[in-house]
């Protein structure tokens, strides 16, 4: 499956707690499994105002939803 890179602007994200992040972690994934199997989270980044996922997928339309 293709490998998406995914930029979601969360200001302040640098300064959350391990604690804030697997919450945000927590949702993003339940929010990827009601959209199906098809649709994987691999990996995230965390930046001062930023968090990247890397995602893999059927299509770049899942990604969008």
């Amino acid at each position: 499956m293709p490998k998406y890179l995914i930029e979601r602007e969360l200001s302040g994200a640098g300064k959350l707690t391990p604690t804030d992040l697997k919450a945000i972690s927590r949702k993003s994934c339940g929010v990827l499994g009601n959209l199906g199997p098809q649709l994987q989270r691999v990996q995230s980044y965390v930046t001062d105002d930023k968090i990247y996922c890397i995602s893999i997928a059927l299509n770049a339309d899942l990604i969008r939803r």
